[in-house]
């Protein structure tokens, strides 16, 4: 899975490493977790523990969007294609849209369609697949069911702007919201207000039909209303929190007229809010959250206690600045040497979540992404979240002389930044001088460590992994 495995994998503690984090890729892909959490028996569909009755069922609709919805629509066919071909239901179709694969072939299916789009900045084809989707749940009748593929990056790549919002202002805002450093309920907060699919508009769309949602998430705490903003169930946010979100980052007077204008009146009570826990269509829905950091965490964790290695999971839910949560990381696992405190080495520690950078100054740019922590797109200084992570590790490594501790930070995605990196691996030697730290410094400080990793032989990728449930770091802690 990773490229130049062989490169990276130079020592036990760093093969462990990575074949830790492959397991927890490897765990949260939709052609593994569909199979495991969905089945059709005679007319009954499970999904994740509930029972839906296909026999009144005329169309099975496959609609929603994000990184992982084209692999989980091929294995609801593979599911569903059975009830098909015997007449249990008279169609399966719909429409997703997912992420651009650049020179890869898209992933193939019968009966959906796969609509590729651009993220994590929205664009105009995005806006075009988009009200393909949105045909499909306005076509739906009380008699079909409407099955919702909500997976990570869905925020951006399902784009349909409310009113009299442009593209090119939905992606103004948008930047501004990465760069800012705002977390990613915040930044939803205002995407739902300024659409007419987010914040539980396509369920509303898709009513009366039965809408049943399968969400792979890839935000911290698993928060319905936040994976993908929420475009199938309550949304607990007002257009006076968006504008607020927007006033504590600086940008209310910024934004763009259209965008600023909508969040105005809405705080106004000029404009109807999007729906609440009361509204008939979204509280009609169900939600089915089929993957999530913790997955990739327990898949790792497991491989680790395979090899001998105590283990510890930190937490599924870090956020912050980059930088800082690789200083935390250092920390510990200086403790650990010392004073066998939190877990007495050999050992593996594992953590996830969403770490953020904050473009500090404008004339440079951060590896900022979704939702503060993914895929910015910024003209200098390039780098990515987790490569920030791993080399603020290695100077807290070079600092306290630590020797013996590999850290590797990747996004599950495959993608960390601006780049075709999706982390780094750092270990003791990774900043072997003074020069060295000086130079990584200056890196960190410059938002622009991508090109300071690849020099060191530091830098992760696998391509895009066909999942996305945010950050999964795995520290290897072996003084032997």
């Amino acid at each position: 899975m990773f490229h130049n495995r062989a490169t990276h994998a130079t020592t036990p503690a760093r093969e462990t490493a990575l074949e830790c984090l492959e397991a927890g890729i490897r765990a949260t892909v939709p052609e593994r977790v569909v199979p495991d959490t969905v089945s059709l028996e005679d007319e009954r569909l499970s999904i994740d523990g509930s029972a839906y009755d296909l026999s009144g069922v005329d169309r099975v609709i496959v609609i929603g969007g994000g990184k992982a919805s084209t692999g989980v629509a091929r294995a609801l066919e593979s599911i569903l294609e059975p009830a098909l071909a015997d007449g249990r239901i008279d169609a399966l179709e719909g429409a997703v849209v997912s992420r651009s694969t650049g020179e890869t072939s898209p992933v193939q299916t019968s009966h959906v369609q796969v609509l590729e789009g651009d993220h994590p900045i929205p664009s105009q084809r995005n806006r075009e697949a988009t009200a393909s989707v949105l045909e499909y749940a306005a076509d739906a009748a009380s008699a079909d069911l409407v099955l919702a593929t909500i997976t990570g990056g869905a925020s951006a790549l399902l784009t349909a702007p409310a009113a009299d919002i442009s593209v090119e202002a939905l992606r103004e805002t948008t930047d501004a919201l990465l760069e800012s450093g705002a977390s990613i309920d915040e930044i939803n907060a205002v995407r739902k207000h300024c659409s007419t699919i987010k914040g539980g508009h396509l369920a509303r769309t898709a009513a009366p039909a039965r809408v049943v949602t399968l969400a792979i998430s890839d935000v911290v705490g698993d928060d319905p209303s936040v994976i993908g903003s929420g475009p199938t169930v309550a949304d607990p946010s007002t257009f006076s929190d968006a504008l607020a979100v927007c006033r504590r980052y600086g940008l209310a007077e910024t934004l763009p007229d259209s965008i600023r204008r909508r969040l105005e009146s809405g705080a106004n009570g000029d404009l109807e809010e999007t729906p609440d826990p009361d509204d008939p269509a979204v509280a009609a829905a169900d939600w089915h959250c089929l993957a999530g950091t913790r997955t990739a965490i327990d898949a790792a964790e497991a491989v680790a206690r395979e090899r001998g290695y105590r283990t510890l999971v930190l937490s599924s839910r870090f956020r912050g600045e980059a930088a800082d949560v690789g200083s935390v990381h250092a920390a510990i696992v200086e403790e650990m040497l010392v004073r066998g405190d939190p877990v007495e080495p050999p050992a593996v520690v594992l953590s996830g979540g969403e770490v953020t950078v904050t473009v500090r100054d404008a004339s440079r740019a951060a590896a900022d992404g979704d939702a503060g922590g993914g895929e910015g797109v910024h003209p200098a200084g390039v780098g990515g979240p987790n490569q920030e992570l791993a080399l603020a590790s290695a100077l807290e490594f070079a600092q306290s002389g630590v020797d013996s501790a590999v850290l590797a930070s990747i996004d599950t995605d495959g993608i960390d930044g601006p780049t075709e990196a999706c982390g780094a691996i750092v270990d003791g030697g990774t900043l072997p001088d003074s020069e060295a730290v000086d130079a990584g410094r200056n890196a960190l400080d410059a938002h622009a460590v991508t090109s300071f990793l690849e020099e060191l032989d530091s830098i992760l990728e696998t391509g895009p992994t066909g999942t996305n449930v945010n950050d999964l770091r795995v520290v290897v802690v072996d003084p032997s």
